[in-house]
């Protein structure tokens, strides 16, 4: 049986003078106004000019060399500007998926076209991605996908449906992770490609979620042409590439911070009064926080080792969508009476309530995220 471990953080990732610049950035963009309720939007909330200001910082594309927009910077200052949007709550779903993981998947396996002509706009905030995994009656289980593109003379005609396409109405691209052949492998036979999203044959049509929210899609494409140019990497190696893009989706601080505005409010009404077993449950979820903080900066340090951390992005994950659905169920239990319906802590609570169910979908279920665990630690 293999034994798995995660290295020490990195030393270093305090970085108090990034963290102020990035705070006083967030007090002037965000102002007063964005009060607890928009915060505990958490990585949900869409602004795309605050996403263009990011980007006029530099706090986007940070670790893509400068060659193609970035900055050269360390994945480890990246996490530490990442870390403090989130506990703030801004807005950064319009940039996150294009930053997050379809500009380093492009970075390592996109042709120099692609890299050229895409990644100076993702780190100048101006050009979004949704991802194009989930399919009906597929989910979490992405060796079952049946879109399927054919090669046709100049490219591939596709067909096929992506569900639960988060922002795909705003987004500019998708990466679509398809079937381009008929190997008998589950996981062969599969790429990914580049899709423009005005390209005709697309329709995006919304989902509302629990909330009455419209974040969801079904993107639909019928006999769409994509050139030879928009294949990303190699033709058959899709399931190598997007297991390696499921690590940054996997990994980062946004997978135990999504219920963090909650935590924050509880802690501030528990201690006006707090009792014995107050302190203990707020004791122990601030420790669960601390102890994913701990391990997804390792895997941050792994990142900027270009080490390969799947495994580890795994387990923090599976870790924290666990803690984010149980701070909403024990803040509800230590505050009976939340205040009037349109209280501050009410308000949050409810909103937290409402999303938790998705933390243990979204980035891959619970029960997919545990086999491919058990699986790397030889246990099946």
């Amino acid at each position: 049986m293999n034994m798995l471990s995660f290295p020490p953080p990195p030393a270093g990732m305090a970085m108090p003078e990034l963290r102020t610049e990035v705070r006083d950035f967030l007090r002037e963009q965000l102002g007063d106004d964005y009060g607890p309720e928009q915060r505990a939007q958490s990585w949900m909330g869409f602004d795309a000019e605050f996403s263009y200001q990011l980007g006029k910082k530099g706090w986007l594309g940070m670790t893509l060399p400068k060659e193609y927009g970035g900055h050269s910077r360390s994945a480890l200052e990246r996490y530490v500007v990442m870390e403090e949007l989130l506990a703030a709550g801004a807005p950064v779903a319009a940039h996150w998926i294009a930053d997050r993981q379809s500009a380093p998947l492009l970075l390592h396996y996109g042709s120099e076209e692609q890299r050229q002509t895409i990644l100076p706009r993702i780190a100048a905030g101006k050009c979004f991605f949704c991802i194009g995994m989930s399919e009906p009656d597929s989910g979490s289980d992405l060796a079952s996908i049946r879109t399927r593109a054919l090669r046709v003379d100049g490219g591939f005609r596709v067909n096929g449906t992506k569900l639960w396409t988060t922002y795909a109405h705003h987004a500019h691209y998708m990466i679509l992770f398809c079937r381009t052949d008929n190997s008998d492998d589950h996981h062969g036979g599969t790429s990914q490609l580049l899709v423009d999203l005005t390209t005709p044959g697309i329709s995006i049509n919304p989902i509302g979620d629990i909330a009455g929210e419209h974040h969801f899609n079904e993107v639909v494409l019928e006999d769409v042409f994509l050139p030879e140019s928009a294949l990303v990497g190699e033709l058959g190696q899709g399931w190598k590439q997007v297991t390696g893009e499921l690590a940054f989706e996997r990994s980062g601080p946004d997978r135990f911070l999504s219920s963090f505005t909650l935590l924050t409010q509880l802690v501030g009404i528990l201690s006006q009064a707090p009792s014995r077993e107050a302190k203990r449950a707020v004791g122990r979820l601030v420790g669960h926080v601390m102890v994913l903080r701990h391990m997804s900066q390792s895997v941050a340090g792994m990142l900027d080792r270009s080490e390969n951390p799947m495994l580890q992005a795994t387990i923090v994950k599976d870790l924290g969508a666990l803690v984010e659905q149980e701070i909403p169920d024990i803040a509800r239990t230590l505050v009976v009476d939340t205040g009037s319906p349109n209280s501050t802590f009410a308000a949050v609570l409810a909103r937290t309530l409402l999303a938790a169910p998705s933390f243990s979908l979204r980035g891959g279920t619970r029960e997919i995220l545990r086999s491919i665990i058990a699986r790397g630690l030889g246990l099946r």
